[in-house]
C-alpha cells in the first residue's frame, strides 16, 4: 500500500469513528405523551373544536425546548382529529409539562364514527391512537411521539362530570 493510500485510509477511519461518536451522543430516550383532558372550543360550520391537553414527560437529563406542536388523533382505527399550535415552551430534564393543542374534528367524521359504532355493539370505552411532533427549538431537535389509550364513551342523556371537560 502506498503512503498516500495509507494516509487516506487512516483519515477515513478517523472520520468514521468521529461520526460514530457523535451519533452516540444524541441517544435520547423517547418522550412519553398522554392525553389528559379535552375542553370544548367554538367551531365553524361543519366542525367541532376541542382544546386537547397533553402531558409530556421527558426521561432525559437535557431539557426539551420546543417551538410548536402537532397532534393527530385516530379513534377506533380511523382518522378523527388533528391540530397544531405554535406555542413555545420547555419540558425540564426528568420533568413534565402540560401542552395544549386546539384540534378540529369534521362533523362528517363524527357521523361516520357514530354510524360505524351504531352498526355493532356500543363500546363503553373508545380506543384512540395519538401521534405527533414537538418541533425543536434552540439546541433541541424535533421529537416525534405516539401514544395509545381509551376514554369513556359519552352516553347521550347521562351528561358528563363537568360541563366542558371530557374525562379520559
Amino acid at each position: 500500500m502506498h503512503a498516500k493510500n495509507r494516509i487516506a485510509f487512516a483519515l477515513m477511519a478517523v472520520c468514521m469513528l468521529a461520526l460514530a461518536g457523535c451519533a452516540s451522543l444524541n441517544d435520547q430516550d423517547p418522550v412519553e405523551v398522554f392525553m389528559v383532558g379535552a375542553e370544548s372550543l367554538p367551531g365553524e360550520g361543519m366542525e367541532v373544536r376541542m382544546l386537547v391537553k397533553l402531558r409530556v414527560q421527558n426521561p432525559n437529563e437535557m431539557p426539551l425546548d420546543y417551538s410548536g406542536v402537532h397532534v393527530k388523533l385516530d379513534v377506533m382505527g380511523k382518522s378523527f382529529a388533528s391540530g397544531v399550535n405554535s406555542v413555545s415552551g420547555s419540558v425540564p430534564g426528568f420533568g413534565e409539562s402540560i401542552v395544549e393543542v386546539p384540534v378540529s374534528v369534521s362533523i362528517v367524521r363524527i357521523v361516520r364514527q357514530f354510524i360505524g359504532l351504531a352498526s355493532g355493539n356500543m363500546p363503553e370505552k373508545l380506543a384512540y391512537d395519538m401521534s405527533g411532533k414537538l418541533s425543536g427549538s434552540g439546541k433541541s431537535r424535533s421529537v416525534r411521539f405516539k401514544s395509545k389509550g381509551e376514554f369513556d364513551f359519552p352516553i347521550p342523556g347521562e351528561g358528563t362530570k363537568t360541563d366542558k371537560e371530557i374525562q379520559l
